[in-house]
């Protein structure tokens, strides 16, 4: 208790339990058990990779012909099972300078899938649309103009599924870069009980690859072109998943 005549020197105190929203937000790195898993499942993707079938339909005439000018890789959310398999199948293998960058969640459930992608040779970029997406949308700009390949999984990471939404198309404005839709269908698989219905393929299974048509968003593009590039983007991926 203070002497009396003596006054009391108050300082606001923060609630600890208070993050600001401005706060920098860090994306959690891959544990110790992440990593194990990760190794697992890039030791199993190869050994059931190495027994699919692949056939290809490029519709979009990009793998046909694999020009130098680099591109925006656009694959739903419940494909990314064999989406870097593809990547080292159709383009890696044929062009060996050519690197892909893609798009993770900062959560912690995507440090998992980090180290995953690093296995793969893959360069993550950490965020989403609920954190750190500014600056995710902004290392891979400057990626993709550096001359990388980028992957996003247009209706990732929360859904709704096979709904388009807006950072592949801000990425296609800022880079210059196409994007290219792609899809795969499976005839031996299983589908899990997740919002975006994820499919794991089986061993001995054939997956039919689809490219749709390319398309490109301008860099001087008003926000009603953006839209209907989305809604093009979205009725092309659409209508290749046939879903």
């Amino acid at each position: 208790m203070a002497a009396s005549g003596q006054k009391l020197e108050t300082r606001p105190v923060a609630p600890p339990a208070v993050r600001r929203s401005s706060a920098r937000v860090v994306p959690h790195r891959a544990r110790w058990h992440q990593r194990l898993a990760a190794s697992l499942i890039f030791a199993l993707a190869r050994c059931i990779a190495a027994t699919i079938r692949f056939r290809m339909n490029d519709l979009g005439g990009y793998f046909s012909h694999l020009p130098q000018d680099k591109i925006i890789f656009a694959i739903w959310h419940n494909r990314l099972a064999l989406s870097l398999i593809l990547y080292r199948r159709y383009v890696a293998r044929r062009d060996r300078a050519r690197r892909l960058v893609a798009l993770v969640s900062a959560s912690r459930d995507g440090g998992l899938l980090t180290r995953v992608l690093e296995l793969f040779e893959v360069r993550p970029v950490r965020g989403s649309s609920s954190r750190r997406g500014a600056q995710a949308l902004r290392e891979m700009v400057t990626l993709g103009r550096a001359g990388h390949d980028l992957a996003i999984t247009p209706d990732g990471p929360r859904g709704p599924r096979y709904v388009v939404q807006d950072g592949v198309i801000s990425a296609a404005q800022l880079t210059g870069l196409t994007i290219v839709p792609v899809t795969y269908h499976l005839n031996w698989k299983l589908c899990l009980n997740s919002w975006d219905r994820f499919l794991i393929p089986l061993p001995f299974c054939r997956c039919d690859v689809i490219t749709g048509l390319p398309i490109r968003v301008p860099r001087e593009a008003t926000p009603d072109e953006r839209e209907a590039a989305r809604k093009r983007l979205e009725a092309e991926l659409r209508r290749i998943t046939g879903e």
